[in-house]
């Protein structure tokens, strides 16, 4: 599906609401929330329900910055609730260092509801430049799940991709599947701008 027909909503009660808003091919997302980590999340969802095997992929073409670790990218979970299980291939607003990444991609998994997450970070990790920098507007996303293998990948135009981790997850059929984003500063939003979304 190009363009899926989403749904959109806060997960979490964040302090500061979001908001989805679409226009033809844009996708831009307002976001509060103290963090998608932990064991439990809170940030704004905009998704579409699918049943079995997928691929997503979008185009992130701007992303603003209220911490360090504000995030946005492809978010999959089993639920609405805060501690469901989820995947999520995550785009930061920036290349600082953080924990174990000197880029701004990072994959991060919870495995059993309201467990604590986990996060798989890049091989090199001390590389200059990052192997999987952030330079907006050059960042696509793509999150394809078959079975229970979820494999991740970036690219820099959208047409030649670097995988980035393929990780075993054990998730119910039927997903929640579409964009999340975080403030990770509980008084302050932020706002993503994607385009191109592809669910199928």
């Amino acid at each position: 599906m190009t363009n899926p027909t989403l749904n959109h909503t806060d997960i979490g009660n964040p302090e500061k609401a979001g908001k989805t808003s679409i226009n033809n091919d844009i996708i831009e997302i307002t976001a509060g929330g103290v963090d998608i980590w932990g064991t439990s999340d809170q940030f704004h969802f905009a998704y579409c329900e699918l049943n079995g095997d997928f691929q997503a992929t979008v185009h992130l073409e701007a992303f603003s910055k209220a911490d360090l670790y504000s995030k946005a990218g492809i978010m999959v979970r089993e639920t609405l609730d805060a501690g469901s299980k989820h995947a999520f291939m995550v785009a930061f607003p920036d290349n600082n260092l953080r924990n174990h990444n000197n880029g701004g991609i990072e994959f991060q998994y919870r495995n059993e509801t309201d467990s604590e997450c986990l996060a798989i970070y890049p091989e090199n990790d001390t590389v200059v430049p990052p192997v999987y920098p952030v330079d907006f507007p050059h960042v696509w996303m793509k999150l394809t799940r078959i079975g229970d293998r979820f494999d991740a990948s970036f690219s820099l135009d959208g047409s030649v991709w670097k995988p980035y981790c393929s990780y075993e997850l054990k998730l119910a059929s039927a997903l929640l599947v579409g964009l999340g984003v975080t403030s990770h500063n509980p008084g302050e939003t932020v706002t993503a701008r994607f385009s191109g979304l592809e669910i199928g």
